[in-house]
């Protein structure tokens, strides 16, 4: 999508730092940025531990970005969440910390910190709209996860009142594509599916289990999508309130194994497991605010779908 008014910031000629561009949203960043003119930074974790204070701050002073995506991360999901919390909330929090503080330190213009939309209450009105945020609990599954990213949010609004810090925070939900984790052990729920269509097909199974009820209804968004709203908003949006992404498609987990099973073309029974948690019953966002912005997205989920199953038999498979 091009934009249609006027940018609040221009990343024109500027050094912008991708941080975490090896992940599934860095690497659609990577690729969203490759029509802009722009220099694009980036550093392996062999090449800088964004855990690490002192070497955040020194990368940072010596390559001098302007502009910041801050999209690392440590992600994955209800198995993964619930058998190391204590990663998912050290790695996270020392992460955006280091590179929130960091940015500030060495003069960054703007920074968009990419949150989750996990930080809402496990009971918040469906759809979510940002200002039920610390309304009530959190769904305990992926408590570790929020709690961090709501600590990112609170340092993006810290820093923007303390020190005048062009810093914002905006939350896609459930992002898919091209770079997604394959991993049975910590994937999300559409790349776990994927995996487990085209394990199905490829053994000729006449059934595939599918975790949970199948009820739960969620929202989904490709993340190349996901990609160019980020460079939208790093355009358009300057405030210190989060700001939903979206609207993705909304379906329930039946409806996606579903549509997965078709693409993949697996034709066999889906078994559905109840006796595996759902996570929370349904989680969507309200993008009205963004949507009012300008930007809506463009990839339907059969063909969203298709392309991430096309880079998994690729680079995976």
């Amino acid at each position: 999508m091009t934009d249609s008014n006027k940018p609040l910031y221009s990343l024109a000629g500027k050094r912008v730092w991708i941080s975490g561009h090896g992940g599934m949203v860095g690497s659609a960043l990577m690729r969203r940025l490759q029509s802009e003119d722009c220099k694009i930074l980036k550093a392996t974790s062999k090449e800088l531990d964004l855990r690490r204070q002192a070497e955040v701050e020194a990368w940072m002073e010596a390559e001098k970005p302007e502009a910041v995506f801050l999209a690392a991360a440590t992600v994955g999901g209800i198995m993964a969440n619930d058998t190391r919390p204590a990663e998912f909330i050290y790695d996270n929090l020392a992460i955006e910390a280091n590179v929130i503080h960091g940015a500030w330190r060495s003069g960054v213009e703007k920074l968009l910190f990419l949150s989750a939309a996990c930080v809402y209450p496990r009971e918040a009105p469906q759809p979510a709209p940002e200002d039920c945020l610390l309304t009530g609990p959190l769904e305990p599954t992926n408590e570790m996860s929020a709690i961090a990213k709501i600590a990112g949010i609170k340092m993006c609004q810290a820093y923007r009142r303390q020190y005048g810090c062009d810093f914002i925070s905006a939350q896609p939900l459930n992002m898919y594509g091209p770079g997604d984790n394959f991993d049975p052990e910590d994937s999300h729920v559409v790349g776990a599916l994927l995996v487990k269509a085209h394990a199905a097909k490829s053994e000729g199974r006449p059934a595939m289990t599918v975790w949970g009820s199948g009820k739960p209804v969620r929202e989904f968004l490709y993340v190349d999508d996901t990609a160019d709203a980020l460079v939208f908003l790093m355009r358009h949006y300057s405030d210190d309130r989060p700001l939903n992404i979206g609207p993705g498609t909304v379906l329930s987990i039946r409806e996606l194994a579903e549509t997965v099973a078709k693409v993949v073309g697996f034709e066999g029974e889906l078994v559905f497991d109840a006796a595996k948690p759902d996570g929370m019953p349904s989680k969507t966002l309200d993008a009205a605010r963004f949507a009012a912005l300008g930007w809506k997205p463009t990839t339907s989920l059969e063909d969203g779908l298709a392309r991430a199953y096309q880079w998994y038999l690729e680079n995976v498979a």
